[in-house]
């Protein structure tokens, strides 16, 4: 028996079977399906030759959430607010983040303003009811809904976050009169403060709640009828997991499923190389992902914007998420001239279907992949685990418009292509580096997905990190990721009140709430019940009359008041440059994790047996690194390769799902775990 864990990309579909009585790892990798997404991971499952009876618990992921809201495929959907709250959505924030735009716009709510409706009610920021629930207008409610053939309903009341009685109350209702309908009050989703946050996360749920449902429940049924009788696991955001039943009802903490298993992933191999502070990037087919990881811990965040750009506010999304940056740049990427006939890269993507022009399936526009290949770091007979053979001569024709528009040579212009989606990475990389105040040169460079070592080593040296680190099967990383990671729900409570005012027992008495609704979560599942439960809490302070505030660990059962702040005051100090010793600080917000302690698969030392250096060299191929010129270079498998072994660039690593490049200057080792380790200095 053992666990599966499957993630569904925008290009591949991916899993890696973890064999609890030999500790042997399967994996297998195949083109996803859009018109029908579980059919990539059932081709995947008949690749890998698993049955059902091999599986005890399965973990699922993917980009199903995400792609529903951002491709505005959700259904219609209603949102239900406090009597004199229906603009809330559309006003939004006042900043804007490209002041000066002179044509800025600003982003369309989900809900249209005739579907946003109004019941009388109201709840004071204490919990205080001010105004009963006026249940007449819940019938108008139900009626507009209906003639309006509205498939999902948000409710978001004043101050629910505090008491939930109003909200609650109104879902019952509209649900026993509109029983085919999904209801989602802001409540079940977050219980954090700001209104037009919490609105918009309530109907984001609501928006792609009847889709994710739908899918997993057709999802389930094929698997059941495939003898997967299993228990089965959504990846969440928080790089957590949760039941397939919870998942359907809160898709919205599905929303980066596939990378916070990444990151994930990235942590386990912080702890293993002892490297305690990490930038994780994943390039995978659609788009690159980026993280950092300091101390050995994920950044967990509340404060998700999805579509944020340097232009736009972006939809904010008040659930935990790991602290992701995604730019749309992978290797489906394609290259195109805009107005002013300057060259871009992405976000646009080929997808799987049609693919990048080399994969001989109708594509026709020149993408990364192709670049790639054109320059010799791509072994057309091995791509994919040797799936399909890429077609230069299809790649070329594809490249050919971008080379007559720089006037050059098509391998030109690919190095081209290839230089400007390094660029696009660095500065996503800069984000969650440089402009949050990390030093690279302090961390090490973790790569993942199946573009992840074709660009790594060229940007780990822009970036000056220390280290370059190719683990294991890093085609394969979200969904090795997610046999990583262990059941995890966040508990969070808005309650603001000035710390020299809030006595301990008082901060004590809220984290004990959130705990004993912790374990009545974990209880309530069959597979968690009596588990082992690592619980962590955490507080958001600020100075009075800031806007923004700061997380700071605490010991819920040791707090102190004069420690609290002494540590706000550094971590402000660390985040923002400054401190105000003399000013009150204010307590914001309340967070919990729980977690629970499931068999995780163990990254043991790489064995020799079959491995050498002279097994594993595949000969020499010319290939282009850019601006630093066409050399002949070394080619390794890494399957072959013995733990221990070093080599000087330029060389290429090959395997299965991925490829390896070390640039001219650059040193690589083999550890000890047979992670793929490149430093600077030949």
């Amino acid at each position: 028996m053992g666990r599966l864990g499957t993630d569904i990309g925008g290009t591949f579909t991916d899993l890696v079977y973890f064999d609890e009585t030999t500790g042997e790892l399967q994996v297998a990798k195949s083109l996803t399906t859009p018109s029908e997404l579980s059919q990539g991971l059932f081709n995947a499952i008949s690749q890998a030759g698993l049955t059902g009876e091999a599986v005890a618990s399965l973990v699922h992921g993917g980009t199903t959430v995400i792609n529903a809201i951002t491709e505005r495929k959700g259904v219609r959907t209603a949102l239900v607010t406090t009597a004199g709250f229906r603009d809330v959505l559309e006003i939004a924030r006042g900043n804007r983040p490209d002041l000066y735009n002179l044509r800025f716009e600003k982003e369309l709510p989900f809900v249209p303003r005739y579907l946003r409706m109004e019941v009388r009610e109201r709840i004071g920021p204490d919990g205080s009811v001010l105004t009963g629930l006026e249940r007449a207008d819940l019938d108008v409610v139900a009626e507009r809904c209906r003639a309006a053939a509205v498939e999902a309903v948000a409710i978001v009341f004043l101050h629910s976050y505090v008491n939930p009685a109003h909200e609650r109350a109104a879902a019952e209702y509209l649900a026993a009169l509109l029983p085919e309908v999904p209801i989602t009050a802001s409540y079940t989703v977050t219980r954090e403060w700001r209104e037009y946050e919490r609105t918009n996360t309530a109907v984001l749920n609501a928006y792609v709640q009847p889709i994710i449902r739908r899918y997993l429940e057709r999802l389930e049924h094929r698997l059941g009828a495939t003898d997967f009788d299993c228990p089965l696991y959504a990846m969440q955001s928080n790089g957590g997991t949760a039941t397939f039943e919870w998942a359907r009802e809160h898709p919205i903490t599905l929303i980066e499923s596939g990378p916070a298993a990444g990151v994930n992933a990235a942590a386990l191999v912080s702890r293993v190389c002892e490297e305690p502070n990490v930038i994780y990037l994943d390039i995978g087919g659609t788009t690159a992902k980026c993280s950092t990881i300091c101390g050995y811990e994920a950044s967990v965040t509340t404060e998700y914007r999805l579509e944020r750009t340097r232009r736009n506010f972006g939809y904010p999304v008040r659930t935990p998420v790991v602290d992701i940056v995604e730019i749309g740049a992978g290797g489906g990427s394609i290259a195109w001239f805009d107005a002013a006939g300057l060259l871009r890269v992405g976000p646009v993507s080929a997808g799987s279907d049609p693919g990048p022009a080399c994969y001989g399936l109708g594509g026709l526009q020149p993408t990364v992949t192709d670049a790639k290949l054109l320059t010799g770091v791509i072994n057309p007979d091995e791509f994919a685990i040797g799936q399909f053979t890429l077609d230069r001569k299809l790649a070329e024709q594809a490249m050919v418009p971008i080379a007559r528009g720089l006037d050059c040579s098509v391998e030109e212009a690919a190095t081209a292509i290839i230089r400007l989606v390094d660029a696009n990475m660095i500065n996503a990389l800069k984000l969650v580096s440089i402009q949050r105040g990390h030093d690279p040169r302090e961390f090490a460079l973790v790569l993942g997905g199946g573009g992840g070592g074709m660009h790594g080593a060229q940007l780990g040296r822009e970036l000056g990190v220390k280290e370059v680190i190719v683990p294991l099967y890093p085609g394969l990383f979200s969904a090795w990721g997610m046999l990583a990671s262990e059941p995890r729900q966040d508990f969070v409570r808005s309650r603001l009140s000035l710390v020299r005012e809030t006595p301990v027992a008082k901060v004590a008495e809220v984290f004990s709430e959130l705990e004993a609704e912790a374990r009545a979560y974990f209880s309530s599942s069959g597979d968690t019940a009596g588990a082992d439960l690592a619980i962590s809490t955490a507080m958001d302070l600020r100075y009075l009359g800031q806007e923004h505030a700061v997380t700071i660990p605490v010991d819920a059962g040791a707090v102190t008041i004069d420690e609290l702040l002494a540590d706000f005051h550094d971590a402000h100090e660390q985040t923002y440059t400054f401190r105000l010793a003399d000013t009150d600080v204010e307590i914001v917000t309340y967070r919990l994790t729980a977690q629970a302690s499931v068999p995780r698969p163990e990254i043991a030392p790489l064995g020799r047996e079959g491995r050498s250096a002279e097994a594993a060299a595949r000969g020499e191929r010319m290939v282009s690194f850019g601006e630093q010129g066409r050399h002949r270079t070394a080619i390794y498998y890494r399957d072959l390769l013995p733990p221990g072994f070093e080599a000087d660039g330029p060389a290429i690593v090959e395997e299965a799902t991925s490829t390896t490049m070390v640039l001219p200057g650059q040193r690589l080792r083999v550890d000890a775990l047979g992670f793929l380790r490149i430093t600077e200095g030949a």
